[in-house]
């Protein structure tokens, strides 16, 4: 069987599931991989046959999605010519997370498209809807990247359509301690802004990982890193909590490690808002940004924040075999 496994780049969640479900895939045939987007920094351990440009959020400095970036760096006539020109058909089964190239060439085409990613979850009517309903943000997530077919992962799952998260084994693997410093992860955020803000906190080590710089820097108590996945994983499970956007994986990982969690949801991106509001009923502070009337509810998390217990077990084979079982028969017929 061949298989095309369709991953959006923009970040780096996608990327991260990435390197778990490739494997379980490769179990089934030969697997090809598609990467698009710009603003990913993980490097996939596996050949990528196809890297397009697709069509990326550009993130800000100041808390949220740049929309002028975005809407400048987008190149319509090169996106609708990477459609076209993804010879589709060649595959038996095209495995999409959040990936439109892939996507609008099936939709074109006629061809299934099996969505497995976490956009294919937090639409779901059984979770709750952030305060303010973003119509617009609904209607681009909702045909972003159309699919046939579509399986999820989220905070919670119902075992059916809808999955716990995948955590990736470098994570499961790392050992658990609390050495006292707070790990953030706030790439909408620039350098200064997040100096500015948490050096208020004078007592807390803040370790940031920043998108925003290419060397190591310390500034009194807070030491700001380049990305970096190992030493990112490495601080994480040895952080006293996690302080981050309300995107998917960081803050499953935190919830998977013990970790306790606060997050602010990226300004302009509607998938954020919906994570937010999953997590707050879940019992996770959620603010919706760094500014100073916030202090006193970070002040409160650092002090009393509690733990939010789950349980995330290592079913990617299982949902994986599933998934292609039951389309390849499909195909089959």
């Amino acid at each position: 069987m061949k298989i095309l496994y369709a991953v959006q780049g923009t970040g780096n969640g996608h990327l991260s599931r990435a390197i778990d479900v490739i494997p379980c895939l490769q179990q089934h045939g030969e697997v090809d991989i598609l990467v698009s987007g710009t603003q990913g920094d993980l490097p996939l351990p596996f050949p990528v046959k196809y890297k397009v440009k697709g069509l990326s959020f550009i993130f800000g400095k100041k808390g949220g999605v740049a929309l002028w970036k975005t809407f400048t760096k987008a190149n319509l006539r090169k996106l609708v010519k990477s459609i076209h020109q993804l010879p589709i058909d060649e595959y038996d089964l095209v495995i999409n997370d959040f990936e439109p190239v892939s996507a609008w060439a099936c939709h074109l085409k006629g061809k299934p498209c099996i969505a497995l990613s976490h956009q294919a979850a937090v639409l779901d009517e059984s979770f709750p809807l952030p305060d303010n309903n973003d119509k617009m943000g609904r209607l681009i997530l909702k045909n972003y990247a159309p699919a046939t077919t579509k399986y999820g992962f989220h905070f919670a799952g119902n075992g059916e359509t809808i999955f716990t998260p995948v955590i990736r084994q470098q994570l499961r693997k790392q050992r658990i301690t609390n050495e006292g410093h707070y790990t953030v992860y706030l790439p909408s955020y620039d350098d200064k802004a997040l100096i500015k803000r948490l050096s208020k906190y004078k007592d807390v080590t803040w370790d940031v990982f920043s998108k925003h710089n290419s060397k190591k820097m310390v500034y009194k108590n807070i030491t700001i890193r380049p990305v970096n996945n190992i030493l990112f994983t490495e601080s994480m499970a040895s952080s006293a909590g996690v302080l981050c956007g309300a995107g998917f994986e960081t803050p499953a990982e935190a919830l998977h490690l013990g970790k306790k969690l606060l997050v602010i949801p990226m300004k302009n991106q509607y998938e954020q808002q919906l994570n937010a509001a999953a997590l707050k009923a879940m019992g996770v502070p959620v603010i919706k940004s760094l500014k100073s009337k916030y202090e006193p509810v970070i002040n409160d998390w650092l002090l009393n924040g509690q733990v939010i217990p789950v349980n995330y077990p290592d079913n990617t084979q299982k949902i994986v075999d599933m998934v292609v079982q039951k389309h390849a028969l499909l195909v089959a017929k």
